[in-house]
């Protein structure tokens, strides 16, 4: 009988080391790391992860095991994976080396999920092959293309572009300016016959308070709000209300801001405020300045002298901008952050990239930096880009947290972000669904972009 329950035991013991050499094979282990919590800014000090078949398979202080793959984060700080909630991602005929190039310039500042804001149909087949991983990319939401002014005129186009685009299988419906409300309104019951959200701009005609009402999913620009603070008195022309808002500045009436959060809190509508556009783009900042940063060799030459010229465009001499004017403009802004923060169903991290100045994935960094001086700590800004957008799409159990049995979506860097927010330009390294790209490799692969964007 002894000798029955000793050969049990060694078969036993044997099919546990087979087992453990089984995960081994493919699991990788990262140790000597502090792991933020975003859920409560606590800071789980010198721990491990073991990542397998794409997730987190645990975390702790010790992880037992002999595993082939093990990665030293020599006291890094492991954060979750950040979520661009208003991304761009190029489409035909730009080439595909360059799309695939935007993605990893997500990608290498940590960016794990992107919502794309300008559909395209390439762009379905893009959130296919991330999803598969046969692309090395983040996570992809896609809008449907725009629908707009000139795009859906009557009625009867929005119903059946809104029906198309569904049928397509974008994840929501994209709202540009210019669409009339019987219009809006038509697009917004189709919608919801469908089941399928839409999120982006407030067309003028729409107006803030009926945008909210009607259900977006996201108003992103913080669009329509300070209009919104505009007494009725006033008796303004909607039209002429400038770069968002920009000329009813002196007109605003900042004690109606507690009404707009309240309604927009009632409503569950989130807000992506792209505050970077508005103190980078559509500031009294110096083109040149901005253009001699490191990112910018990122980005085509050609671009880049488009963005010098519409900046031109829009602050320069002859264009009306007053740099006073402007203060009052973002010092009520960043009071709508705030309030929005504190009192509205929350904010999504985003900047709107690649816009003029906003490089990919760099470009989130000058957001996180604007969100901090409008008063945010730098715990909900990290939730802004992390639990926010899990809770946003429902996905809790997927991303947003470094978590067992979660989507092996995080970043290291060096030095603690809860401390301070710049650390997390120290990328030391980013695992995407369980895809690991060392420090070397992101060096190696922006080199290679920055030598093709010369060229173009």
């Amino acid at each position: 009988m002894k000798k029955l329950y000793a050969v049990f035991l060694s078969l036993a013991f044997l099919g546990c080391n087979q087992a453990q050499q089984k995960v081994s094979e493919t699991a990788i282990l990262i140790t000597n790391i502090h792991i933020v919590d975003v859920r409560n800014g606590d800071i789980l000090e010198n721990y491990q992860i073991l990542v397998d078949s794409g997730k987190i398979q645990q975390t702790g202080i010790s992880i037992e095991g002999n595993y082939s793959s093990t990665i030293n984060g020599k006291g890094s700080f492991a954060v979750p994976g950040l979520a661009e909630m208003h991304a761009h991602i190029p489409s035909p005929p730009t080439s595909e080396e360059r799309i695939q190039e935007t993605l990893f310039l997500y990608l290498s500042n940590g960016i794990t999920t992107i919502r794309g804001m300008l559909g395209h149909p390439r762009h379905l087949k893009l959130r296919e092959e991330a999803q598969e991983g046969s692309l090395l990319s983040p996570r992809v939401f896609t809008s449907s293309p725009s629908l707009n002014g000139n795009s859906v005129r009557t009625p009867e186009e929005a119903r059946t572009k809104v029906t198309a685009y569904q049928k397509e299988g974008y994840d929501f419906l994209k709202i540009h300016p210019g669409i009339q409300r019987d219009v809006f309104d038509t697009l917004v019951k189709t919608a919801n016959e469908l089941g399928i959200e839409f999120a982006g701009h407030v067309p003028v005609d729409v107006g803030i308070r009926h945008a909210i009402e009607s259900g977006f999913a996201s108003i992103d620009h913080v669009d329509g709000y300070l209009e919104g603070l505009v007494p009725v008195t006033a008796a303004v022309k909607p039209n002429e209300n400038g770069f968002f808002g920009y000329n009813f500045t002196p007109l605003a009436d900042t004690t109606l801001i507690k009404e707009l959060v309240e309604q927009s809190k009632e409503k569950g509508v989130w807000i992506v405020p792209t505050q970077s556009l508005f103190e980078r783009w559509f500031a009294p900042a110096e083109a040149n300045e901005m253009l001699s940063e490191p990112e910018m060799q990122y980005m085509p030459a050609t671009t880049l002298e488009n963005w010098k010229k519409r900046k031109e465009q829009s602050t320069g001499e002859g264009t009306g901008f007053s740099e006073d004017q402007w203060e009052d403009f973002i010092s009520i802004r960043r009071q709508l952050i705030k309030a929005l923060q504190e009192d509205g169903q929350g904010l999504l991290l985003g900047s709107d990239a690649p816009q003029l100045f906003n490089v990919p994935g760099f470009s989130i960094h000058h957001e996180m930096a604007v969100m901090l001086r409008a008063g945010l700590s730098p715990l909900e800004i990290l939730q802004s880009g992390t639990l926010n957008p899990a809770v946003f799409y429902g996905m809790e159990d997927e991303f947003g947290e470094i978590k067992t049995g979660l989507s092996a979506d995080f970043f290291l860097v060096g030095g603690n972000p809860l401390e301070e927010l710049e650390n997390l330009r120290n990328v030391e390294g980013v695992m995407v669904r369980g895809t690991w790209i060392s420090r070397e490799d992101i060096d190696k692969k922006l080199e290679s972009i920055a030598s093709n964007a010369a060229k173009q």
